[in-house]
């Protein structure tokens, strides 16, 4: 499986975790259109990195939720 692919399966699962588990996280997922496009070159190509830190982000934010809750 190519590693965006894979990211973007993460995202995917984490999402829908998300939004059935902790509807009230679902704020912190609209930020996806700016955070996966290239903002250097206006195109809304997905790089790597910046999935990486999407993903990164919503685990963190999961993690901390779950912790405090």
């Amino acid at each position: 499986m190519e590693l965006p692919h894979k990211i973007l399966t993460e995202i995917s699962q984490i999402s829908r975790e998300i939004e059935e588990k902790y509807p009230e996280l679902q704020k912190y997922l609209e930020e996806t259109p700016q955070t996966l496009s290239d903002e250097e070159n206006k195109v809304g190509t997905m790089d790597e990195k910046a999935l990486k830190d999407y993903l990164e982000s919503l685990k963190s934010i999961v993690k901390k939720y779950k912790e405090e809750h």
